[in-house]
């Protein structure tokens, strides 16, 4: 490698260092980090609810006590694996398996995770109004042609 590649690169990797020093020090990491942090633990929420009460009312809706998180496939391996037995326990016995229940529990909770975001930024665009961007360009304008017209 040549000196002048090298010296070039690592004037980039400075301006690149530089440049992020300048986004940490904008502000809006702390609110990202402070979001990433809410959203994880709001998400075990929605988890939480999705698991311990919507998930076993809808197996009761569909016909008595039917858990959703043991329902899957047995695509190969199946041998050791009997009727009823868990998803963990097909697992760990070897058995390669489809887990339908588990995404369609994951597919829920994304839903109402969507869903409540959904409200949450509903409300907080109500909440912090924009404020009006003026007259537009056309408006002044006009303005200006009809005070040059009084004249």
């Amino acid at each position: 490698m040549q000196s002048g590649t090298l010296d070039s690169a690592f004037r980039r990797g400075c301006g690149m260092f530089k440049d992020f020093k300048a986004f940490l020090n904008q502000g809006n990491v702390m609110g990202l980090a402070v979001g990433v942090i809410i959203g994880g633990a709001f998400g075990k929420i929605v988890s939480s609810l999705t698991d311990d009460v919507l998930m076993p009312f809808i197996g009761w809706l569909t016909g008595g006590g039917v858990d959703f998180t043991n329902k899957y496939l047995i695509l190969a391996g199946g041998e050791k694996v009997t009727e009823g037995m868990p998803l963990a326990a097909a697992k760990a016995a070897g058995a390669n398996v489809l887990a339908l229940g588990s995404f369609v529990t994951a597919i829920i909770n994304f839903v109402l995770l969507a869903f409540v975001v959904f409200l949450l930024v509903r409300q907080a665009s109500k909440i912090i109004a924009m404020p009006d961007a003026g007259p537009t360009q056309v408006d002044l304008l006009t303005e200006i042609r009809d005070e040059l017209r009084k004249k």
